[in-house]
C-alpha cells in the first residue's frame, strides 16, 4: 500500500479563504477540485435545468397527456436503493403533480433478473396498465420495451446506465448517458432522473393552467429519497449531485422526511438530526439494498411510500433483521471467496506470490443476492478488479452464473466486458454496468474462459502501478485542527464517490494496541507529541512502532464525553 497526498493549490486555497471558507475547508475543496466559493452553493437554483436533459420535455408531454386522460401508470422499479428510492420518487411525485392511477412492480433479482424483459412488460401489460415507465433501468432493455410495445403499451424510460448498441424502440428515453444528450452531469443517479422529470412535468402543467407557482406542489419534500438514493448508489458526486445531496440532508437534519426514512434512521441506531452522507450509504442503504438481496424489494419501497409512522417503524424493523440476516450470509461468503482468491495466486521469477491482474471466483454454495457486497470485500483486500459468481436461482436457469463485479481506478468494468464478449463470443449471455461495478451472466460451463478472459484484459490495461493500492490523503493536519467542533463541521458537508472524505496522513508512534472483537485494532498513538486513540476496524495485524498512517477525525462518544479519534484507513510500512 501506498500513501499519496492529494495536490493542494495554494493560490485557490488563498482565494477561497479569502471568500470566507474555513482555511481547512478551504484546502479540502481546492484539493478536490473546487476553484470559487460559487462551486459550493448548493441551493435548488443552482440545479442543472432540466431542459438540457434530453428527452425530459418529451417525457412532460407525454405524463401530461396521460394524467388528462387518467391513463394507469405502471412503474418498473430495480431492486436496489438507487430503484427502490426512485420508484418512491416517481409515485410520490405523479401523485402529488395530480396522477390518479400510478402502481409498480418490482422485479424478483433470482426469478426475473435484471431490468425490464419481455415476461415484465407482459405482467404489466396483463395488469391493466396503459403506460409502463423504468426507473434506474430501461436503455438496455430493447426486447423489454418491444414486448411493452406490442402489448399496446406507451413506455417512458428513464434510466443512467450507459446504453449498448442498440437503444430501446421506447416513446420517450431519458437518460444523460444517451447519444446526443448535453446534460452536464453525467453521473446523475436513476433517482435523480426521475427527479428531473418530475421537474419537468411540473412546468409542463404550469404552461397547462393546472397550477402555478404559487398554487404548485412541493417537490422539494422528494429530496431526501434523491439525496439517499444518489449516496446509496456510490455515484460520482460532482456539483449538481452534490446540490441534490445537501438539499436532501438539510431537510432530513430538520426533521423534514418521509416517515420510512426517519423509521429507517431509527432501525439502523443513527440521529437523523446530524445526518450525514456515511449514514445513508452504510446504515440506510445497505438496510434497504438487502431486501431487494434476499427479499423482495416491495418492502423496501412499501417503506419510503408510506406515510403511517408505526407502519414504517414496522418495515424498517424487518428491513433491518434481514440486512441482519444479510450480514450473515456475507461472513461465510467472503470468508471462502477470499480463500478461492488466494488458490488464484501463482508464483513469480522470484517465488513470491502475487495475484492475477483481475479475480473471478465461483462456488456452489455462494449466494447471488450478496455477490456484490463479496466482490467489493475481495476488490478491497487485493486491489484487484473482482468478479464473485453464484448459481441463478431461476427455475430452468441453475446452470447459468450471475456474477458481480467491483473495480479498481483506472480499469471500465462495462468496457472490460464487452471486449471479453468480443474476443469470446457466447460466453457472455449478458452484461451491463458502469466503469467501477457492472453485471453478467454465463453458462457455468463457460466460466474458466471468462475468468481467463478478464485477467488477459486487465493485463493488458493496467500498469503495474495501478495494482498497488494507493491511498489519496490530505496529508498532515495542523494541531489547531484537533478539534471536535471541526469533526463535526467535516461531517456536515458532502462527500463521497469522486469527492473523497478528508483523510490525513502522517508518521505517528504507536504506543499500545489490541485486538477489539477479534477483528478489528485498536490504539493508543501519539501524534505531534500528543496522545491520542484510534481504531482500524476490520484489521488485526499488529503495526510496528512508528508508523505512516492514513486516517479519518471521527468523535467517540463514552459516557456522555465525547473525544477525539482517528478512524485509520491504510498504513504504509
Amino acid at each position: 500500500m501506498k500513501i499519496i497526498a492529494r495536490e493542494i493549490p495554494p493560490r485557490t486555497v488563498w482565494a477561497l479563504e479569502q471568500a470566507g471558507v474555513h482555511p481547512l475547508l478551504a484546502r479540502l475543496f481546492a484539493a478536490r477540485g473546487v476553484r470559487a466559493k460559487d462551486e459550493l452553493d448548493d441551493g435548488l437554483v443552482r440545479l442543472l435545468s432540466p431542459d438540457t436533459l434530453r428527452g425530459t420535455q418529451a417525457a412532460a408531454v407525454l405524463l401530461a397527456d396521460a394524467m388528462a386522460q387518467d391513463k394507469r401508470l405502471c412503474i418498473v422499479a430495480d431492486y436496489d436503493c438507487d430503484g427502490a428510492t426512485a420508484c418512491a420518487v416517481g409515485v410520490r411525485g405523479l401523485r402529488l403533480l395530480g396522477a390518479k392511477n400510478v402502481r409498480y412492480l418490482v422485479p424478483d433479482r433470482v426469478v426475473d433478473g435484471y431490468g425490464l424483459t419481455p415476461p415484465i412488460a407482459e405482467r404489466v401489460g396483463d395488469s391493466g396498465a396503459d403506460m409502463l415507465i423504468t426507473v434506474d433501468n430501461g436503455i438496455a432493455s430493447v426486447e423489454g420495451v418491444a414486448a411493452a410495445k406490442a402489448r399496446g403499451l406507451q413506455v417512458l424510460v428513464t434510466d443512467h446506465h450507459l446504453p449498448g448498441p442498440e437503444l430501446p424502440a421506447a416513446d420517450v428515453l431519458v437518460n444523460p448517458n444517451q447519444p446526443g444528450c448535453e446534460f452536464e452531469s453525467k453521473s446523475i443517479a436513476g433517482v435523480g432522473v426521475m427527479f428531473y422529470v418530475l421537474l419537468a412535468l411540473r412546468s409542463e402543467l404550469r404552461k397547462r393552467g393546472v397550477f402555478d407557482t404559487a398554487t404548485q406542489p412541493k417537490l422539494d419534500t422528494l429530496l431526501p429519497l434523491v439525496a439517499l438514493g444518489t449516496v446509496a448508489d456510490v455515484v460520482k458526486l460532482d456539483a449538481n449531485n452534490r446540490r441534490l445531496v445537501a438539499q436532501g440532508l438539510r431537510r432530513i437534519r430538520a426533521g423534514a422526511m418521509p416517515a420510512g426514512v426517519a423509521a429507517l434512521f431509527k432501525a439502523a441506531g443513527r440521529n437523523a438530526a446530524v445526518a450525514t452522507t456515511f449514514d445513508f450509504g452504510f446504515a440506510l442503504g445497505p438496510r434497504i439494498n438487502a431486501a431487494g438481496r434476499l427479499a423482495d424489494m416491495t418492502l423496501g419501497i412499501e417503506c419510503l411510500l408510506t406515510d403511517d409512522a408505526g407502519r414504517a417503524e414496522e418495515l424498517a424493523r424487518m428491513l433491518d433483521g434481514i440486512n441482519r440476516e444479510r450480514r450473515d450470509i456475507e461472513g461465510g461468503m467472503r470468508d471462502q471467496a477470499l480463500l478461492l482468491a488466494e488458490s488464484l495466486f501463482s508464483a513469480d521469477g522470484e517465488g513470491i506470490e502475487a495475484p492475477p491482474a483481475a479475480i473471478s471466483v465461483f462456488d456452489a454454495g455462494f449466494h447471488e443476492g450478496v455477490v456484490g457486497i463479496v466482490a467489493s470485500r475481495i476488490k478491497d483486500r487485493f486491489h484487484r478488479p473482482t468478479f464473485v459468481f453464484a448459481a441463478s436461482g431461476a427455475p430452468g436457469k441453475e446452470q447459468e452464473l450471475k456474477g458481480s463485479g467491483r473495480s479498481i481506478p483506472g480499469f471500465h468494468l462495462r468496457d472490460a466486458l464487452d471486449l471479453v464478449a468480443k474476443r469470446h463470443p457466447g460466453v457472455l449471455l449478458r452484461f451491463g454496468g458502469h466503469a467501477m461495478a457492472a453485471g453478467c451472466t454465463v453458462a457455468r460451463e463457460h466460466f474458466e474462459t471468462f475468468e481467463k478472459g478478464l485477467a488477459q484484459v486487465a493485463g493488458e490495461w493496467l500498469a503495474e502501478a495501478a495494482l498497488t493500492r494507493q491511498i489519496e490523503t490530505d496529508g498532515p493536519i495542523e494541531r489547531e485542527y484537533m478539534r471536535i467542533d471541526l469533526v463535526d463541521t467535516l461531517h456536515r458537508e458532502v462527500w463521497g464517490q469522486g469527492f473523497a472524505p478528508p483523510t490525513f496522513s502522517e508518521e505517528v508512534e504507536v504506543v499500545s494496541q489490541r485486538l477489539v472483537g477479534e477483528k478489528h485494532l485498536s490504539l493508543k498513538l501519539r501524534h505531534q507529541g500528543q496522545p491520542i486513540d484510534a481504531m482500524w476496524f476490520s484489521h488485526t495485524e499488529p503495526l510496528p512502532p512508528k508508523v505512516k498512517l492514513a486516517f479519518r477525525l471521527d468523535a467517540d462518544e463514552w459516557q456522555g464525553v465525547r473525544r477525539l479519534r482517528f478512524l485509520v484507513e491504510g498504513a504504509e510500512f
